[in-house]
């Protein structure tokens, strides 16, 4: 399926601002880069540089004023929703790849070291492997209230365990470290999901937030937020949490303005 996203920043700074900006489709999970529109007001010198774990990054100065990054593009995308196997089993920690191991520890927002006495006792009696992710993901999805007021940039897992409140990447977030908690590894991916098949939300749109579970050899999508299989989904970036896949990073005082976010199917 053809699918069209996009992104803009808006920054007012009284000096040059070094930034980082992830937001360009990464080309995971085989969605292909079909066009690509990058602008900067006012225009300004660039290069791109994959990160440690394969994103895409494009550096730039913002410059003192107001300043605006534009992303737009068009990419083809599998039209098929997230394989289900109820029965995968999980992968005992002995027999993981090396490189999936730093997805069993604690990260900057996903402290399963905290959580790990309450997973064991909500999901220590689930059957291993999909099911106890799932069951993990319910428990999230039903705990967790939406709410762009009810969060904030700094907000942990623990935090949202113990508030019940939050938005797409703080569900995210408890997800990840309840499943780490378990030894099962779990790592952060942010991209577009257009409204496929699915009930338009009646909310801007917004980047969104779900995650990835190892299980027999693979990794899996999981979404605690929706809490179904989506069509469409267009990954940006992965990382062991919301600190690893900032859409902006910015070195210096640049006061956000404001953001949009588009993500639509293309007939």
């Amino acid at each position: 399926m053809k699918i069209h996203v996009g992104c803009q920043f808006e920054y007012e700074a009284q000096h040059d601002v070094p930034a980082i900006c992830i937001v360009r489709p990464s080309g995971f999970d085989g969605v292909q880069l079909v066009s690509e529109t990058w602008m900067t007001t006012p225009p300004v010198p660039y290069h791109d540089y994959a990160d440690m774990y394969g994103n895409v990054c494009r550096r730039l100065t913002l410059r003192a004023g107001l300043a605006t990054i534009y992303y737009d593009a068009h990419v083809e995308a599998p039209g098929h929703a997230e394989a289900v196997d109820p029965n995968v089993p999980q992968t005992p920690v002995e027999a993981l790849p090396d490189d999936v191991l730093t997805y069993t520890l604690p990260s900057r927002f996903c402290l399963s070291d905290e959580l790990y006495d309450r997973a064991w006792e909500l999901f220590g009696t689930t059957n291993q492997g999909w099911a106890r992710v799932q069951a993990i993901v319910q428990f999230v999805h039903d705990h967790v209230k939406f709410g762009y007021h009810l969060t904030s940039p700094t907000t942990t897992s623990s935090n949202v365990l113990a508030s019940g409140t939050g938005v797409c990447r703080d569900f995210t977030h408890l997800g990840i470290a309840l499943c780490r908690a378990m030894s099962i590894p779990a790592r952060y991916v942010f991209g577009y999901i257009p409204d496929i098949d699915v009930a338009p939300l009646d909310a801007p749109m917004d980047f969104a937030a779900w995650f990835e579970a190892y299980l027999d050899g693979r990794w899996w999508t999981f979404d605690p937020r929706n809490n179904e299989r989506r069509r469409g989904r267009v990954i940006v970036a992965r990382g062991r949490d919301a600190a690893d896949v900032p859409m902006v990073t910015t070195y210096g005082n640049a006061t956000f303005r404001g953001m949009t976010c588009w993500a639509e199917q293309v007939a």
